[in-house]
Formats: structure tokens, sequence, C-alpha cells
């Protein structure tokens, strides 16, 4: 029974939500930590930081490390199954009809009107992310600096990640002495 709420939980995140992996992350949540659960929301955490890093995408990835946590080998692939289930048949239809009608204006608009809302649904889950990673009024800044050096310095996350991993070491180092 775990195994098709698994695949079902999965499977609907997956089909109603526009907008890639990121911005399926406050479903992410509320359906695996609030409303089944099954993981607690600093394990959440944990899990989502190994999704990103991890090669694929962050939905797909999400899905299997929280299905094998739950379940097992067994749970990672209903979990797996019921996420990218949808993107398959989507992807289908879309070659078999979208093709006809992607120049109609209306269809146009539609998807224009989407946008505004996948950016909210990227935004959301942001401040109650930040809550459970520890972020304060006394750390905002840290978060913050990492944007401006991101978006508006142009400097690469991967940069931007040595460099947090080298204050890291530093910082173990430092206080061992």
């Amino acid at each position: 029974m775990l195994l098709v709420q698994l695949f079902w939980s999965f499977f609907k995140i997956g089909a109603f939500t526009f907008g890639g992996g990121y911005a399926m992350i406050a479903l992410f949540q509320r359906e695996v930590v609030q409303r089944k659960r099954w993981i607690e929301e600093k394990e959440f955490l944990e899990l989502l930081a190994i999704a990103q890093s991890s090669p694929g995408p962050i939905a797909l990835n999400t899905a299997i490390f929280t299905g094998y946590r739950t379940k097992g080998v067994w749970g990672s692939v209903a979990a797996g199954l019921g996420m990218a289930l949808p993107s398959f048949i989507a992807i289908m239809l879309v070659v078999y009809f979208f093709t006809d009608f992607k120049e109609q204006p209306v269809v146009e608009r539609v998807f224009k009107g989407i946008r505004p809302a996948v950016v909210a649904l990227i935004a959301a889950p942001l401040w109650t992310m930040g809550k459970g990673a520890g972020i304060s009024l006394k750390t905002i800044w840290i978060p913050a600096g990492v944007v401006l050096l991101i978006a508006f310095m142009g400097i690469s996350p991967v940069y931007v990640i040595l460099g947090t991993i080298l204050a890291a070491l530093c910082s173990v180092i430092f206080k061992r002495l």
C-alpha cells in the first residue's frame, strides 16, 4: 500500500506542477513532510541538498531519495516512476498534438500567463527552507551575498561552492589549533 501511495503522491506532483523541479519543492515539502509525515523537515532539507548536488533532474532525484528513505529500493522505483510518468505522457501528447497548435495566440497567452505563477512557486519555499536551514537576521547576509556574487557579479556557483568548502575547512582547522 505504501508503494502505491508513493507512486500516486509523486505522480500528482509531477502531473500538476509547471516550471520544473524547483517549482515542485514546496509541493514535495507539503506532501512528504507535512501531509504524509514520511520524513522530518531537517531530513527533507538534507535530501534536497543531496538531490541538488546529484546529477539529473532535482525533482526526480528528490522523489527517488524520498522513496528510498521511505521504502527502500522498491520505494525509489515507485516514487521515480510516479515522478517521471506524467512528464513522459505530457511529452508524448505535445509531440502528437501541440505542433499543430503552438502558433495559436491563445496557446501563447496561456503559457505567458503561467510564467508568473512558476516564479511564485519557486520563490514560495525559500522562506520555509531558510528557517529550516537556520537562516536568521544575523545570517541573512550569507545567502544574500551569494545571490549578489552569482546574479550580479557573474561569479560561477562552482567557485562559490569551492570557496565555501575552503572557508569551512579553514574554520575547522583554526578551531582545533
